[in-house]
C-alpha cells in the first residue's frame, strides 16, 4: 500500500479481511544480504584458499547462506500467529457460526 492510499472505510468491505501491515522493523534486516556483497573491497583477495578455491569465491557462497539465514529469521519473526492465519484462511468467526 503506498503512502497516499488508505484502506476502504465502507463497513461492508472493512469486515471482509483484516488489515494487513507489512511494515515491521524486522524487514530492515533483509538489507544485510544485499548490502554486504556489494562491499567488494572486504573480500577482494585470493588468500586464504578453501579446498583450492580463492577467498573471493567461497566468500560469495557464504553470502548465499547469509541471505537464506536472514530470510528465514525475518520470516519467522514476522509471520502471523495461528489465530490470525486461521481467520484469514477460513473467513471470519461470524461467518463460521452461520
Amino acid at each position: 500500500m503506498s503512502a497516499g492510499t488508505r484502506p476502504p472505510t465502507d463497513p461492508r468491505t472493512r469486515d471482509l479481511a483484516p488489515v494487513r501491515s507489512d511494515r515491521s522493523p524486522w524487514n530492515w534486516l533483509l538489507l544485510v544480504p544485499i548490502v554486504v556483497p556489494l562491499l567488494v573491497p572486504l573480500y577482494n583477495r585470493e588468500e586464504p584458499t578453501l579446498f583450492g578455491w580463492p577467498f573471493f569465491y567461497w566468500m560469495q557462497l557464504l553470502f548465499v547462506g547469509l541471505g537464506v539465514l536472514t530470510t528465514v529469521v525475518v520470516y519467522r519473526a514476522t509471520r502471523r500467529g495461528r489465530t490470525d492465519s486461521a481467520t484469514t484462511r477460513g473467513g471470519d468467526a461470524r461467518d463460521q457460526e452461520r
